[in-house]
């Protein structure tokens, strides 16, 4: 149950970004919101600690400013993995990217105090 509701949580999330950010679009339905985002979550799961442990002096050098980059990055990744998977989510250039991370960020961790997960 935990998975489903966090599988929601980022479809929400990324949802809300499509919405107010900018240079990311989204043109199919639910479905296709839901697989971006467990596509999204598997970037994160997968390869972000790679990428954050490779990083790790300038994440510390920046203070932890760094870790938006990262951020972006995933996101931006997911977007291609998507786009080549079918999925019309698109993310068009790095400030785009940027500021859709902090979106997702922010909706996600609200959604995250509101909505109690059942395990």
């Amino acid at each position: 149950m935990r998975f489903l509701t966090r599988l929601v949580i980022t479809a929400v999330a990324l949802w809300v970004a499509v919405q107010i950010v900018p240079g990311i679009s989204y043109e199919n339905g639910v479905l296709g919101m839901l697989g971006m985002a467990f596509i999204f979550g598997l970037v994160n799961a997968l390869i972000r600690p790679i990428v954050a442990a490779l990083t790790c002096p300038l994440v510390a050098l920046t203070l932890g400013l760094f870790t938006l980059v990262i951020n972006a990055l995933m996101l931006w990744l997911a977007s291609a993995i998507g786009g080549s998977l079918g999925i019309d989510f698109a993310v068009q250039g790095f400030w785009a990217a940027l500021l859709g991370s902090i979106v997702v960020s922010i909706v996600s961790v609200l959604l995250s105090i509101f909505v109690k997960d059942e395990s």
